[in-house]
């Protein structure tokens, strides 16, 4: 009874070494909130997991974490909260086509909830300089928030809250000329994730 038990320990060690020796896994990024196309992407927006992948051609379509993230990268796509970070989501942030537009708003007029990496519409409302009503729908739709920084950190002075959004170069202009074309401009935030 006792060299059974003596054999039953030694095998379950034995096993135990095998299948800590046959753990082919690798440690690859994540990302740790949900983030929006034009996010810049660091260390502290990603952790560690590792996965087991079927060959070294899937594990090619990520980064992993054995190397440090590379210096001013955004997202070119939309990414989930814990979900690995693919090489084709990345780029350098003057390859990704987006520039960073910011907004000063009424607090009132942005969802508490709203912080760097949300995705949201902007909405402007408002008369133009010949009483017409501004258009209908979203100025600009699925942009990113890289910034937002609390109230009191923005300007609180004016009391306003400045949120910093990635945008489409080319939507730069045509929304900027919304806003400049309106005698007073209602600008609100819907917030999608």
């Amino acid at each position: 009874s006792q060299r059974f038990g003596t054999i039953v320990a030694g095998s379950v060690v034995l096993g135990a070494r095998v299948f800590a020796e046959a753990d082919d896994s690798v440690s690859v990024w994540a990302v740790v909130d949900d983030q929006g196309v034009g996010s810049p992407i660091g260390e502290a927006d990603v952790v560690a997991v590792r996965v087991r992948f079927a060959d070294d051609e899937e594990l090619a379509r990520y980064l992993t974490a054995e190397e440090p993230l590379p210096d001013g990268i955004v997202l070119t796509r939309g990414i989930g909260s814990g979900e690995l970070l693919p090489r084709a989501a990345i780029a350098s942030e003057r390859d990704v086509g987006t520039v960073q537009v910011p907004l000063d708003l009424e607090p009132h007029r942005v969802p508490g909830t709203v912080d760097a990496g949300s995705v949201i519409d902007v909405y402007v409302g408002g008369l133009k300089g010949r009483g017409e009503q501004a258009p209908d729908g979203p100025a600009l739709s699925a942009v990113t928030v890289v910034a937002a920084p609390p109230v009191e950190e923005s300007f609180a002075v004016t009391g306003t809250r400045q949120l910093v959004l990635a945008v489409d170069d080319a939507a730069v202009a045509p929304f900027l000329a919304l806003l400049d074309g309106q005698d007073d401009p209602v600008v609100r935030i819907v917030q999608r994730s």
